[in-house]
């Protein structure tokens, strides 16, 4: 985002605690200027007392919305059509929407429709409607370093920083993979930045701080594994490791794996996860193969696949037809010396390279 983009921050004041109040305005701070500064619920109710303070300090103007029925939110009208008022004036760039209520999702949508950009922020309960709805979705527990998050959603351990992830994490893995590989098929190099772009547009609740982490490059060296990291053109080029297993081990691997279940296996995906056990950094994708199904083909001197029936079968020698890999196979693998495989199945993690 723009530094100098202006933004309208609209604040569901029944869904949001005033304790957030500064953690948002410091949130926009960052990205742009607020232009409009507006908080909405029934200030007539005395559990609103605790917002005057707060936002007599930041100078945020109160909205004033009755609740006309016990029971019902009245607040989503009166933010909803001063959004679209404030949309119509052409003053801004773009939209902060504070609530964790999914009534929002549309209103998202529609100010996207018009080209503006459009950030929510809520707590970890907000329905995954309205943050797929928005370009960007900001946790308040996050971005506040609260520590009320609830139990489901974050991770934590002793002497760590917590975690909120939203999106799993190796939902975001593959995607950084994909984003590798689509660029080395176009032969172009991948930078960090372009990863932290296109991770935004595809997962807008993607945010390192959700993860611990509070920059894209600790991120990538701590959370993401097979990663190589090259500092180059003032700026940082990410690749994936060369997978250090052997053909011959994958074959002598899968040939145990088949016999261990009498010859055949009727789901591909217990074969997958076999390898990932014994070695976990194993990824057929890795390796060059968009699907597993197209990995366990390649084994063709070794397996008979029956893609209908998601079955693998062992040839009844159990031995590959040629004394080796074929040349054009073992392209993708690097055979290590012994110490090196030992070493990779203690746990290696990324390597990290700086000129």
């Amino acid at each position: 985002m723009n530094a100098d983009m202006k933004f309208a921050v609209l604040i569901d004041g029944d869904n949001v605690a005033p304790k957030y109040l500064k953690a948002i305005l410091d949130e926009v701070a960052d990205n742009g200027v607020a232009t409009y500064k507006r908080v909405y619920t029934d200030w007539t109710q005395q559990s609103r007392s605790g917002w005057k303070k707060i936002m007599l300090e930041h100078s945020v103007m109160p909205v004033q919305q009755y609740s006309y029925t016990t029971g019902k939110n009245s607040t989503d009208s009166a933010m909803i059509i001063d959004a679209m008022d404030i949309l119509y004036t052409g003053n801004v760039d773009g939209f902060y929407l504070a609530t964790s209520d999914s009534d929002f999702t549309r209103l998202a949508a529609r100010l996207r429709e018009a080209g503006k950009y459009v950030v929510g922020v809520g707590e970890a309960k907000t329905p995954s409607a309205f943050r797929s709805a928005c370009n960007s979705f900001k946790l308040l527990e996050v971005i506040s370093g609260s520590d009320d998050a609830p139990t489901e959603s974050r991770r934590s351990t002793k002497g760590k920083k917590k975690e909120y992830a939203l999106t799993p994490l190796d939902e975001i893995e593959n995607s950084i993979y994909k984003i590798i590989d689509e660029n080395s098929n176009r032969g172009k190099d991948t930078y960090i930045g372009e990863i932290g772009s296109r991770l935004m547009n595809k997962h807008p609740d993607f945010d390192v701080r959700n993860y611990g982490c509070t920059k894209l490059l600790t991120f990538l060296e701590d959370k993401v594994h097979n990663l190589v990291l090259q500092s180059k053109n003032s700026s940082t080029m990410v690749s994936i490791r060369k997978e250090d297993i052997s053909r011959r081990e994958l074959e002598e691997k899968l040939i145990s794996i088949l016999q261990s279940n009498g010859g055949v296996i009727n789901n591909m995906a217990v074969i997958n996860e076999e390898l990932k056990v014994w070695n976990p950094s194993f990824s057929a994708k890795k390796l060059g193969y968009s699907k597993f199904s197209a990995f366990l083909q390649s084994f063709d001197d070794l397996l008979e696949i029956d893609a209908d029936q998601n079955s693998v079968r062992l040839i009844a020698s159990g031995k590959p037809k040629t004394a080796g890999p074929s040349p054009a196979k073992e392209e993708y693998f690097e055979t290590l010396p012994e110490a090196s495989f030992r070493e990779r199945q203690t746990g290696r993690r990324n390597t990290i390279i700086r000129e």
